[in-house]
């Protein structure tokens, strides 16, 4: 039977916590649904929390290997060490470039040399280097540039698993991960917290840099197909990294309500700053030049995070309009 708070009761377990209190033998281990109203994905989703226009803002992002568990600040609580964590993160960001830790699935092979990537997602500078590194220090001397490293032409799909930071991001998560990489080995990793925990699963495919929420598992051969056919899943798609969040949802509803597979049918021209309370998208389209209204409403709601169920607030990005610029 389900209670207030998604945990589920089992014939015979009051009857047999009453005995063992009273005989004082310990309390039998009653198993708790994996899914449930503790977990913020599922409030979200009951919800109908939006999830257009929540990809993060930077476009330009360094993927850092560092195998074995991550704390919930990601690298800065890793082996990696918190030192060398913070400076290169902070280097990274006085580059406008995000920071992100990233394993492989599975265990890591002993001995395995550590890797970086470099991704630039921005129109036209599309693209994905890797390199070699030993040592945190290495990386302290990269240059944040397409100079750097070995061109990779191939999807890379992340998979943002950092149990720590949010139990759902591991929840539901590691399983996405292991069934894209049972399809595509070699090119999914797992990766520290992308924000939006409770979207989980999300996949953020580089170097295109198009962030997905609830993916899921049994999903993930019309995933890689799409994301190789250089298509677009409108109904899983947050957003484009890089884009202001108004972007994003009017570019994520164009594909949507236009019924646009194509990835680069679509692209953001310019979109205003946000005044009272709405936005508008330019968008180039493959019938000419849309524009597209947003209303951005602040809603309040409980529990946006696993480790936090108190009242919270978080921003909605609502398109509204739909209009061409090009017809006569």
């Amino acid at each position: 039977m389900t209670y207030p708070g998604g945990t589920v009761d089992y014939p015979g377990w009051q009857a047999a916590r009453v005995s063992a209190g009273r005989s004082g033998r310990a309390k039998p281990h009653v198993p708790r649904p994996r899914e449930s109203l503790e977990r913020c994905a599922l409030r979200a989703q009951l919800r109908g929390d939006p999830m257009l226009g929540t990809a993060f803002p930077a476009a330009r992002i360094l993927l850092v290997e560092q195998p074995g568990p991550w704390g919930e600040n990601g690298l800065r609580d890793s082996q990696f060490g918190a030192e060398a964590a913070a400076t290169l993160e902070a280097r990274a960001a006085r580059a406008g470039v995000r920071v992100q830790a990233i394993r492989r699935p599975g265990r890591t092979p002993r001995g395995a040399v550590r890797v970086w990537a470099f991704a630039d997602t921005r129109d036209g500078h599309e693209s994905l280097r890797w390199g070699e590194y030993r040592e945190p220090a290495e990386l302290l001397e990269l240059p944040l540039d397409e100079t750097i490293g070995t061109v990779d032409t191939e999807p890379l799909y992340l998979v943002c698993a950092h149990s720590k930071h949010d139990t759902c991001c591991a929840l539901r998560g590691r399983p996405v991960a292991a069934a894209l990489g049972a399809l595509r080995p070699g090119r999914v990793w797992e990766s520290s917290h992308v924000g939006g925990d409770r979207f989980a699963a999300n996949v953020l495919v580089l170097p295109i840099g198009y962030l997905y929420g609830r993916v899921l598992p049994f999903a993930a051969e019309e995933f890689v197909a799409a994301a190789e056919a250089g298509e677009v899943l409108g109904a899983l798609l947050r957003g484009r990294v890089g884009l202001p969040a108004p972007a994003q949802a009017a570019l994520a509803y164009a594909y949507e309500h236009l019924g646009v597979r194509r990835r680069r049918d679509l692209a953001v021209e310019s979109a205003t700053p946000i005044a009272d309370g709405r936005s508008v998208v330019r968008v180039r389209g493959p019938h000419g030049h849309l524009e597209i209204t947003v209303q951005v409403d602040r809603v309040a709601a409980d529990g946006l995070t696993c480790h936090n169920p108190r009242p919270n607030q978080y921003l909605a990005y609502r398109p509204l309009t739909i209009v061409s610029l090009d017809e006569p």
